[in-house]
């Protein structure tokens, strides 16, 4: 009887998901926010224009640096933890041999099979450090150049999310009307990026357009009433 090859479906892709959903979650929410905000306070759309196109290059740059640092930060973590253990199992590899025995018996090995697979590794030194890093550590190698895309990743998608709440006042004249479609635009985008997260990350779609329509109409509406308070005091 032919049987149906069994496929596995997996999302490799987690960190750069995670730097366009820091970078597009930031650039729809923000420039949204500050957008509504001074809709509230003035009827110029130049200058919301200006004050948005000015916080989406320093949003965009903030957000890339801090991107870019965290990466370093993990590289140099890596880096510094593989160097520890490498010599750990050149100083003292009795005591590291017993730990890797201690990591296989926790997965359901008998004693007999652990000590096989530890002589094994521990021929050879980088896949036995390799092996600590990931098991004992709970740390896996970043990618090369991981800094750069990151800060690039995070950056770009703050740029794009950060024009769509801007764009009807780029095209619009009245504030009022602006502001209106600014709103039903920045909803959308919201939702259909919570969407797509959700589907990429399997949260249900539905639930994940929600939640970042919730985050992002939240912060607007806080920002849009504290400026009509501020204007009216």
């Amino acid at each position: 009887m032919p049987t149906v090859p069994h496929h596995e479906r997996h999302f490799m892709a987690s960190e750069t998901v995670r730097d366009v959903v820091i970078g597009m979650s930031d650039g729809l929410t923000v420039p949204f926010a500050l957008a509504a905000g001074l809709s509230g306070a003035i009827a110029a759309n130049h200058v919301i224009v200006t004050a948005g196109l000015a916080e989406v290059s320093a949003g965009a740059i903030a957000m890339g640096l801090g991107g870019y640092l965290a990466a370093r930060t993990d590289s140099e973590h890596y880096a510094a933890e593989y160097r520890r253990e490498k010599r750990e199992t050149e100083e003292m590899p009795a005591e590291e041999k017993g730990e890797v025995a201690a990591i296989l018996r926790e997965q359901g090995l008998d004693a007999e099979h652990a000590e096989l697979v530890v002589a094994a590794l521990a021929r050879n030194q980088e896949k036995w450090v390799r092996f600590m890093m990931r098991f004992e550590l709970g740390l896996t190698e970043p990618e090369p150049g991981r800094a750069l895309a990151s800060a690039g990743t995070i950056g770009g998608s703050y740029i794009i999310g950060g024009l769509v709440p801007l764009l009807p006042y780029m095209l619009l004249a009245d504030t009022a009307l602006a502001l209106q479609i600014s709103v039903l635009l920045t909803l959308a985008a919201l939702f259909l990026f919570g969407a797509v997260k959700g589907r990429l990350t399997g949260v249900p779609v539905l639930r994940g357009g929600l939640q970042t329509i919730v985050v992002g109409g939240l912060a607007a509406a806080v920002a849009f009433g504290i400026a009509r308070l501020v204007n009216a005091a």
